[in-house]
């Protein structure tokens, strides 16, 4: 897989080493400034710092913020059936840290459709950036995923197998406030890492728009919308084109598409060549606009505008404990000036739809953009095109709406509806129809909100495009999201090139298939001698 930068017009494979830029970003609040260094125009005082990353010896080290030249030995098939290849994959993500553990035929590493999830792991407890206070907790967070992974990799295959933790934006967000405890937390996990007998090659933070990238990637793939091997032994290209990926994080959200115009601001777009296929990507990522992000941030705005929560269920009341509201970089520009950090605040719900919709609404600014059209935040954005899929909190929370409640989301107007209605019900209400929900029970109302808000005003989704967009959370039985798409570049299971052709099944089978032919070859030539031989006998009366 090759990626052409639009910054510098070089073409270099996509192993996140030779790709990887100094300083990870998000454009959405984050930019270059005439030094080279990047800044906030969310928040101007803040600068984004490139991550230290640990280094080690052994078959892939760290250096600098990247992976440098990872690449994956060849396997060559030593019998007929070869035992399968394995790799894991760390989504250290701003919630929560998932382990994947991928699967695949060693004859065929190179082959579309082949990979696939053999596993998966949820971590308990919050995302490794929760951890700055106490790095090496962060690293004991990941021992039951591992030691499952000892258990569902094949002893006999584990130190053969590529073992990656990737960091999105919730260390991004560390990176930014305390690039300190940023390395701290990214060498307490390298140290837990390095004791299992798995090929590790490194734990880095990843950048937005790499995030989106590989989360299109892996969507593509699994769908085998790039190549796709037919039952007659070719490769052929489908022509039903590529699918927009929208994610939504917990801390920030990606939107990745192709697009067929060069992009008016060339910090957006990526051009990719796949199986010998060339492709114009569109990809932004908004950091601050993940749903546990935006809750926080319409929290700090009720505690700003309100004495009670429109977007919380009347009934619904908590204690707040402002120094947890305040201490995220997104919430710094309502910060007050003074306040005590562990003063704990008490407030209420009000079921109040039209409220909470003007409080997401001022998420979003559409009062300058600098080029011909925008998202929003003065963001370029190609109008939307084709069909999307969208994963994470994107399928979490329309599923919510339409198994939870029953409630009809097919259109933009219904999934506006659905929203209204949830946020019109009282606490009583929610917890009777949806029971065993409560600990996010009273946010789905924001979070329904924000979801509609951003599809439709952000990113420019009207009802005939809104019917091109699935909301699913796995294809191929596989999940959806960067990791895959993460694994299959560092490890090189995508081509830049087309697979010549090839013979589709072994020796085996083809005589199997040609026993079958002759076989209804014959049957065939039975029925007609014997529907010709009919006919020539007399009729009698």
């Amino acid at each position: 897989m090759d990626w052409c930068s639009p910054l510098t017009g070089w073409n270099w494979p996509l192993g996140l080493g030779d790709w990887s830029p100094a300083f990870p970003v998000d454009p959405g609040c984050w930019g270059r400034n005439w030094k080279g260094a990047f800044t906030s125009s969310c928040h101007p005082g803040l600068q984004e710092r490139p991550p230290s990353a640990p280094s080690r010896a052994g078959p892939a080290s760290l250096s600098g913020p990247g992976l440098e030249g990872v690449r994956a030995p060849r396997h060559t098939r030593l019998t007929p059936f070869p035992s399968p290849q394995y790799g894991i994959v760390l989504d250290a993500g701003s919630s929560h840290t998932s382990m994947f553990i991928y699967k695949w035929p060693a004859d065929k590493e190179n082959d579309t459709g082949i990979v696939g999830q053999h596993s998966s792991c949820d971590i308990p407890g919050g995302g490794i950036s929760s951890y700055a206070d106490n790095p090496s907790g962060a690293g004991q967070s990941l021992v039951g995923c591992l030691e499952q992974a000892l258990r569902d990799v094949p002893k006999e295959r584990q130190a053969g197998t590529p073992l990656y933790l990737g960091a999105t934006a919730g260390m991004r967000l560390l990176n930014l406030t305390n690039p300190e405890a940023s390395t701290s937390v990214l060498t307490a996990v390298t140290h837990t890492l390095t004791q299992y007998p798995f090929d590790f090659r490194g734990a880095r933070i990843l950048s937005g728009q790499e995030e989106g990238v590989f989360g299109w990637v892996t969507a593509n793939y699994l769908l085998e919308n790039f190549i796709k091997y037919g039952w007659v032994g070719r490769w052929f290209r489908p022509r039903k084109g590529t699918l927009g990926a929208m994610d939504l994080g917990g801390a920030s959200t990606q939107i990745t598409f192709e697009t067929t115009s060069p992009a008016e601001d060339r910090a957006s777009e990526v051009q990719l060549r796949l199986y010998g296929q060339h492709y114009r990507v569109y990809t932004h990522s908004f950091l601050c606009y993940g749903r546990d992000q935006v809750l926080q941030r319409l929290l700090a705005s009720a505690l700003q505008t309100h004495s009670f929560h429109p977007c919380w269920p009347r009934g619904f009341s908590t204690h707040v404990l402002l120094g947890d509201v305040y201490q995220s970089p997104c919430t710094v520009a309502q910060r007050p000036q003074t306040f005590n950090s562990s003063a704990r605040v008490s407030l209420s719900g009000s079921s109040d739809p039209h409220l909470c919709r003007d409080l997401v609404s001022g998420l979003f600014s559409f009062s300058s953009c600098p080029f011909s059209r925008c998202s929003f935040n003065g963001v370029f954005q190609p109008p939307v095109a084709g069909n999307f899929i969208a994963f994470s909190a994107f399928f979490y929370t329309v599923d919510f709406l339409r198994t939870s409640m029953g409630l009809p989301v097919a259109t933009l107007q219904q999934l506006e509806a659905a929203a209204v209605n949830v946020c019109n019900q009282t606490w009583a209400q929610l917890q009777a129809r949806v029971p065993g929900q409560q600990a996010h029970l009273a946010d789905y109302c924001a979070g329904a909100m924000f979801v509609q808000q951003l599809l439709s005003r952000g990113y420019g989704f009207d009802e005939r495009a809104f019917g091109g967009v699935i909301f699913q959370k796995k294809a191929a039985d596989t999940a959806v999201g960067w990791a895959l798409g993460y694994m299959l570049n560092l490890t090189n299971l995508i081509p830049a090139d087309p697979p010549g052709l090839r013979k589709g099944t072994d020796f085996s089978s083809w005589v199997v298939l040609l026993l079958l032919f002759a076989s209804a070859l014959l049957a065939a030539l039975v029925l007609l001698l014997h529907q010709v031989h009919s006919a020539k006998l007399p009729s009698t009366i």
